[in-house]
């Protein structure tokens, strides 16, 4: 099978997660850690970004965890996944809740290019490491922004810790996600992405790091960045 196309995807990673879509939004499915994570992640965004004043873009939005959420929190979203299957299930699952959010099949490069300066905030969580080129995202998220605007991202380190915990321990002895997720040579020092939100004119502000707690099942903000970690970078007036 094909695993790479002419776009900024690999379709064996579509695929992977386009098969989990049936159960994302289960708090006990495959995705259990990212139901954690979410109220982490919008809280974090929501403490430099007023929500309910923005027009946000989430790039790689999956089944809309955080889309939604940032949407019932009074933004305006839009939402990108190139996997249609998570997309589906997005829309149902807004119909559900009552969140207003305009889901699309759509590379946020094409957006970009067609609406450069349009949103308040871009979200990119959990994505950079699944595509062939993370600095041609994040270009195409700071093309998105306004002036003053700011890009969040979460990702996960490339550090020996990482790869016993996010690769061994939940995918191999915990299964908290799928065998295949996630691939070490993808994970991304963020001395790597400090120089990509650079080379995208962006400022970095804020690394912090994303604790997530299996046996609590729990998450939180901490120092502590070489697994999970996230970080808040602006675009200069």
């Amino acid at each position: 099978m094909t695993t790479q196309t002419a776009g900024n995807f690999r379709q064996s990673e579509l695929d992977r997660f386009g098969a989990l879509a049936a159960r994302w939004w289960d708090p006990d499915g495959p995705q259990k850690p990212l139901h954690a994570l979410n109220p982490v992640r919008l809280q974090y965004v929501a403490d430099r970004v007023p929500l309910a004043q923005s027009n946000v873009l989430d790039v790689g939005c999956g089944a809309g965890l955080l889309s939604e959420a940032m949407a019932l929190a009074g933004a305006q979203v839009t939402a990108l996944d190139l996997a249609p299957e998570l997309v589906k299930v997005a829309r149902l699952h807004a119909m559900e809740s009552g969140a207003t959010v305009d889901y699309r099949v759509q590379p946020v490069e094409e957006v970009a290019a067609a609406a450069p300066g349009e949103f308040d905030a871009v979200t990119c969580m959990e994505m950079i490491e699944h595509v062939p080129d993370p600095l041609a995202v994040i270009r195409a998220c700071a093309q998105a922004l306004k002036p003053g605007g700011r890009l969040f991202v979460s990702t996960i380190n490339r550090t020996p810790a990482a790869f016993a915990l996010a690769i061994v321990g939940a995918e191999y002895v915990a299964r908290l996600l799928p065998k295949g997720t996630h691939q070490y040579r993808d994970f991304v020092r963020p001395s790597e992405l400090a120089g990509w939100l650079r080379a995208a004119g962006l400022e970095l502000e804020d690394v912090s790091g994303l604790m997530y707690m299996p046996l609590l099942n729990s998450a939180r903000l901490g120092r502590r960045t070489d697994v999970n970690y996230i970080v808040s970078a602006r675009k200069p007036a």
